[in-house]
């Protein structure tokens, strides 16, 4: 693995520019979002079409695409803050010009289907990204305070190390770069550009609203491309609304997680704090990290 690109930390005062490159959000919940960001020290601007809809997805392909490039393009700009997933973001991803990221790198924020920007940006670009809570989000009661505080620590530079209580007992310490995300997004770009290299990588992976089969379907995918190969570790994080579907499975996302990896003698944790759930931390994608367990307590801290 080459090393990565880590962009500058953000400061007290810095601007972060908020777009939204899948689908539509309603403008009300963007400027709660902002107003929480400018009580953190942030300066807040959003995209031109930041609000605009068209069918499912936040304006058109042109109008999204504008707005990441701006945002891009802009220096004052310090971080891109992608307002929610949904579907969208793969169809512009491609057609990015990053040339002015890779001279002035900064962060872009976001999970779900912004995983796919992020394996752009991870393999393409060799720039780290932040895997982390979206404005969507940030006036939903039931998100944990955790989702948000940590991704504003992580934007200033002083992430927390993330602890959760995993199953199995087992004792051991690896290191890695740590790659991943929506485990729909990494399937759809195996054989792109954009698929990663995890060879010697803490992969992590979360999904949402799959049928079992589906899930087995993409896991075994990844697996004959070679992602689930040469691991250090596999971090699952919320596996949320799996569901049987006409192919019944009668089996647990444990144990189709199991299956499919069975062989490869890494350690395969369960319960990561991150995903599609209320507990949602940041998690930087593209930086190294240590990632230990002792009995059923784990810790990922940065390096």
């Amino acid at each position: 693995m080459k090393s990565l690109i880590i962009p500058p930390y953000l400061k007290e005062g810095d601007r972060i520019e908020i777009i939204t490159p899948a689908s539509p959000i309603a403008e009300d919940v963007v400027r709660k979002a902002a107003a929480r960001l400018e009580d953190s020290g942030f300066r807040i601007t959003t995209g031109a079409h930041a609000f605009a809809s068209c069918g499912p997805f936040a304006g058109t392909e042109v109008e999204r695409l504008a707005d990441i490039q701006k945002a891009t393009d802009d220096p004052d700009v310090k971080a891109v803050l992608c307002s929610r997933g949904g579907y969208g973001m793969s169809r512009i991803v491609d057609q990015v010009d990053f040339t002015a990221l890779k001279k002035s790198p900064k962060w872009y924020v976001g999970y779900s289907d912004i995983t796919s920007l992020h394996l752009w940006l991870n393999t393409v670009c060799g720039i780290a990204s932040l895997h982390a809570e979206m404005p969507l989000n940030y006036s939903n009661p039931d998100c944990l305070p955790g989702s948000y505080d940590t991704l504003v620590k992580a934007l200033k530079g002083n992430p927390e190390p993330v602890s959760w209580i995993t199953r199995g007992e087992e004792s051991f310490e690896v290191e890695g770069r740590v790659m991943g995300g929506n485990i729909s997004l990494i399937y759809s770009l195996n054989g792109t550009a954009a698929q990663p290299d995890t060879d010697g990588a803490i992969l992590f992976i979360e999904e949402i609203g799959e049928k079992f089969y589906h899930l087995d379907r993409m896991l075994v995918g990844m697996r004959m491309a070679g992602l689930l190969r040469n691991l250090s570790a596999l971090v699952v994080g919320g596996m949320e609304q799996i569901t049987e579907g006409e192919h019944v499975f009668n089996q647990t996302v444990e144990e189709v997680v199991m299956n499919v990896v069975d062989g490869y003698g890494y350690p395969v944790l369960f319960n990561f704090p991150a995903g599609h759930i209320n507990d949602n931390r940041a998690v930087y994608l593209g930086r190294a990290a240590r990632l230990r367990q002792s009995g059923r307590e784990a810790l990922l801290t940065w390096r």
